[in-house]
């Protein structure tokens, strides 16, 4: 089986950084990426899309440290669905992206460009967010 996500487009608010119980660092972000086409009267359509991006360990730290608004990012990961019933009984579901490597594109400083989980094999879903 296959679980692979690549995107590329523009960090939407700044990241969130927090941290599990077991003092691990989580790093979250919403990120849009945009798709164009035209409409029945020739007219350019861009259609949004968001994501939530979701780091753990030392990629969330270093997220935290080089992401802001409006940051051209490409991100790799998995595709993670979460589900869980709010405060009224509601049954909610939600999508993220789990990074397992963060490539910031219009970073004035080459030095750490790509950014690569340290373990991406332990980079999963079980923390609570």
């Amino acid at each position: 089986m296959f679980n692979k996500a690549f995107l590329l487009g523009r960090v939407g608010k700044e990241v969130k950084l927090a941290y599990t119980k077991d003092s691990c660092p989580v790093a979250s972000f919403d990120m849009a990426t945009n798709e164009y086409y035209k409409d029945k009267d020739g007219e350019r359509v861009t259609a949004t899309t968001w994501h939530r991006i979701v780091a753990y360990r030392n990629l969330a730290e270093i997220c935290t440290n080089l992401l802001n608004k409006g940051s051209l990012v490409f991100i790799e990961g998995r595709i993670d669905k979460r589900n869980w019933i709010d405060k009224d009984k509601n049954n909610r579901t939600a999508t993220d992206i789990i990074a397992s490597r963060v490539q910031v594109l219009d970073f004035k400083d080459t030095t750490h460009e790509d950014i690569e989980s340290e373990t991406p094999a332990a980079v999963d879903n079980d923390f609570p967010l």
